[in-house]
């Protein structure tokens, strides 16, 4: 007879869980996009901005923006009956980047959001994903007022590498998230298996 305990375990042992990031530059919206999609109350690790703050951190464009992540957001979605997602929402300030290494262990990919109006800030997210060859794909939040620039657009003025996914989402909306992390999942599974073919070719 199996006892309640015991068919718990199972249940958890046949679960998938995989770690994604959620990178960007400040302001871009990675806090928004874990809040969205999270089936748990998210972790978040934000402060005021303070006026000492304001001496290093760029806010044009986000002029709203009143508080700022200093550790990480943390979240986690059920992608479908046996796989669960779980987020880890990286600080978008350079000096918090000391803090990506350890985030990134066992990370299976990256999610790097951009605003068309600061997309130079995403770049050394980009650079830091590329060098680690980590798989990640480019989701372009799609503010309110802002020109909007189609996916192949965006991949040229990243000079992403070719096959880097970009996708338009709306980080506030749930099923877009999901959208994004479903196409994350897809695509580096295709990158962790032509990995694996090459090792043993």
């Amino acid at each position: 007879m199996v006892s309640e305990h015991s068919d718990a375990t199972d249940d958890e042992m046949s679960t998938l869980a995989l770690k994604i990031l959620v990178a960007g530059g400040f302001g871009v919206g990675k806090t928004t996009l874990v809040g969205a999609v999270s089936e748990i109350r998210p972790l978040r690790t934000e402060e005021l901005l303070s006026e000492a703050g304001q001496l290093v951190d760029d806010t044009d464009g986000v002029d709203q923006k009143v508080t700022t992540t200093v550790a990480m957001d943390f979240g986690r979605i059920t992608i479908r009956s046996g796989l669960s997602l779980y987020l880890f929402g990286t600080p978008g300030q350079d000096r918090f980047w000391f803090l990506w290494d350890e985030l990134s262990q066992g990370a299976l990919g990256a999610v790097v959001l951009a605003d068309t109006r600061r997309l130079e800030d995403c770049f050394p997210a980009v650079d830091y994903f590329e060098h680690r060859h980590i798989p990640f794909v480019v989701a372009v939040n799609c503010f309110a007022g802002a020109r909007a620039y189609g996916a192949q657009g965006v991949s040229r003025a990243l000079d992403l590498d070719e096959g880097t996914p970009v996708v338009l989402c709306d980080a506030r909306d749930r099923e877009s998230g999901k959208e994004v992390l479903i196409r994350l999942v897809e695509y580096a599974g295709r990158m962790h298996t032509a990995r694996l073919l090459d090792s043993v070719s």
